[in-house]
């Protein structure tokens, strides 16, 4: 298994994924659709991508086709942008600039010092995750 580090820089790229060549110039994202938030947040995210710019995968089923651990997919958000797996914040950019609509978040989050503050809000939300999805099973 290739180590991960949670910076905000990428962490792998796809040639050793199990990807095909024409997805390596979309977006993949890799999400947990047993969340209730995120499966929330990616049917918004699908609604906006009006076109069709980004592959999503459910890596919740235990069956689930994974370039990385599974466990480390459902832990935190990643995406695949030409090639290049990111993970948290860096993942959320290449989202955000697949969709026209999000765009310019997209390229702000290019400027170093906001991408780290994105990834330091990521990791705070990270902490609160599990009762945000508790308070939203309870509804």
């Amino acid at each position: 298994m290739v180590p991960i580090s949670y910076s905000i820089m990428a962490v792998l790229t796809l040639e050793s994924a199990d990807c095909s060549a024409d997805q390596m110039g979309k977006i993949i994202i890799w999400f947990d659709g047993a969340c209730p938030l995120c499966a929330r947040e990616i049917a918004l995210m699908r609604w906006l991508d009006w076109r069709g710019a980004i592959t999503f995968h459910d890596v919740s089923p235990p069956d689930a086709m994974c370039p990385l651990d599974r466990q480390t997919l459902l832990a935190r958000f990643h995406a695949s942008e030409n090639g290049v797996i990111l993970s948290g914040a860096a993942a959320f950019a290449a989202m955000w600039r697949a969709i026209p609509l999000l765009k310019p978040l997209g390229w702000a989050a290019r400027h170093p010092t906001v991408l780290a503050m994105l990834e330091r809000a990521y990791i705070r939300f990270l902490n609160v995750r599990p009762r945000i999805q508790k308070a939203l099973v309870r509804r």
